[in-house]
């Protein structure tokens, strides 16, 4: 149980004066989809009113990511009755037999991470009419299912959208419906994508990258020197135990393993709405039946065709889906050199992410507990407190906004220890195959040099101000820019690869590193 979303990016969207335009468009959002669904205009104005109110209390109740603290302090385990005992205002035993279709029993145990904010809530709830409570419900559904609308409801959110974000148009339709099935049938959807755009090679040569640049890993915390010999052995035993998953799950090319998968959904030819909710309800119901169980660390969490890659702390589980192994970041034709600056850094950014500033708090097989001793934790902090600083020296200079280091570090953490796994891992593949003038037909680049112009060329690229804006307050990401600026000046290997002379902005003297 953990403290809700809003229904804009971040609590400052509903408190901070300087965002009064955002939070007026967003009540004209609302007043229009309330009167498209039926509502009289000043009936809607007076409710959504409310509505902004109560929800403007909520954000005032909701802690930052600077105010959350380390996660491990605010993980509680306890059973339904002690927290019942806790806050004993709200009938958990029938809410949570409600919410999972079954009884619940007050011995079963949960895991709490917003004591105090649900404590807050049940003061809030208290002081407000059940009538706007009820109201914010229905809202919150109703704005998570405007893409399943018609097109009047589509030009209300385009609208609210380019306030916000700076978005010109919508997405084609056919862009939405396929991004729909992807959310919801990703296996069916990545059956047919990896039929067409993968192959097993490609698995292949992922997995054996991966390997590799572990292996960087292994070696780059052996010569680290400020960690204690005992938590270093059992971050290389957490390494060892990392599972990995790439490309798909191999049940998607077989059909009859497929259909089992969604034999229980119900779908019609003619009923479009209708199949998302009972989609919905399908896969909560998935959810809901593994509560309870032990942790099935072979389900893949991720559809096969997302451009994305993922860290899981809880399973100690590093997934690469198929939908990232293409074009820019990878291709098996490609020289080594683009593939290990572009998948490969990605690799060593997830491997990262297990010892970053929440990873580190997780063992190998993915418990929350202390297992650093204090001198380690105390380097870590002391190191990771450079890239802070450093991250927040950096302004995007479109809108004067000053990127948040604190709330970017475990990206940046991730950034600036995968490209050294990396680079290190490929220049052990150039010496192995005896190939030190790997480069491009026409480019006078060493293969080195290739390896980070195509790290920084995949971050290229453009943004709004609205979308730079809403990127700074909401994305723990640095911007593209400075994840290959802050990234590069920090690395040895591009300094001495690009003759970069000491001193100069890509080769301060102080440089910052964690791993």
């Amino acid at each position: 149980i953990e403290a809700t979303s809003l229904g804009m990016p971040t609590k400052e969207y509903f408190l901070q004066p300087s965002n009064l335009k955002y939070l007026e468009a967003y009540r004209n959002y609302m007043v229009k989809i309330s009167v498209l669904l039926g509502a009289k205009v000043d009936v809607a104005i007076e409710q959504v009113g409310e509505i902004i109110k109560f929800e403007t209390k909520l954000a005032m109740i909701l802690s930052t990511p600077e105010e959350h603290g380390n996660m491990s302090e605010r993980y509680q385990r306890m059973t339904v009755g002690e927290l019942r005992q806790y806050i004993p205002q709200i009938d958990w035993y029938r809410y949570l037999s409600l919410v999972l279709a079954r009884p619940v029993h007050y011995s079963e145990p949960i895991i709490v991470y917003a004591i105090e904010y649900i404590q807050d809530l049940v003061s809030l709830l208290g002081e407000t009419q059940s009538k706007t409570i009820a109201n914010y419900l229905l809202w919150r559904f109703v704005m998570n299912r405007i893409n399943n609308l018609d097109g009047r409801f589509q030009d209300v959110k385009q609208r609210f959208d380019y306030i916000l974000y700076g978005s010109e148009k919508s997405p084609p339709r056919w862009k939405i419906c396929v991004s729909q099935v992807n959310s919801h049938m990703g296996m069916g959807l990545g059956s047919m994508f990896v039929r067409k755009y993968f192959d097993q090679q490609s698995k292949y040569d992922t997995l054996q990258m991966t390997e590799e640049i572990m292996q960087s890993f292994r070696e780059l915390l052996s010569q680290i020197k400020w960690i204690d010999r005992e938590t270093k052995e059992l971050a290389a035993q957490k390494v060892d135990a990392m599972m990995l998953k790439i490309g798909y799950p191999d049940f998607i090319l077989f059909p009859e393993l497929l259909n089992d998968k969604y034999k229980n959904g119900s779908v019609s030819r003619d009923q479009y709405f209708e199949n998302i909710l009972n989609i919905l309800k399908f896969l909560s119901r998935q959810e809901h039946d593994r509560l309870g169980t032990p942790v099935n660390k072979t389900l893949w969490s991720s559809p096969p065709a997302v451009v994305n890659a993922y860290y899981n702390r809880n399973k100690n589980q590093i997934m690469f889906p198929a939908g990232i192994l293409q074009p820019p970041f990878y291709h098996r034709c490609y020289p080594r050199c683009l593939n290990y600056g572009g998948i490969g850094v990605v690799i060593g950014h997830e491997i990262t992410h297990g010892f970053d500033d929440k990873g580190r708090l997780f063992d190998k097989n993915g418990n929350l507990h202390c297992w650093w001793h204090d001198e380690a934790i105390e380097g870590f902090n002391y190191h990771a407190q450079c890239l802070i600083e450093q991250y927040n020296q950096y302004i995007m200079e479109e809108v004067s906004m000053q990127v948040d280091g604190v709330n970017t570090q475990g990206e940046n953490i991730a950034d600036n220890g995968g490209i050294k796994q990396a680079f290190k891992a490929y220049e052990r593949w150039l010496e192995e195959n005896r190939n030190p003038n790997e480069s491009l037909p026409g480019m006078h680049a060493t293969g080195q040099q290739l390896f980070f112009l195509n790290f920084a060329q995949i971050w290229c690229g453009t943004m709004r101000p609205e979308a730079i804006r809403n990127k700074i307050k909401t994305d723990v990401h640095s911007p593209g820019r400075f994840r290959v600026i802050g990234t590069l000046s920090n690395s040895e290997d591009f300094a001495r690869v690009y003759n970069c002379e000491l001193g100069t902005p890509m080769n301060p003297v102080r440089k910052c590193s964690v791993w």
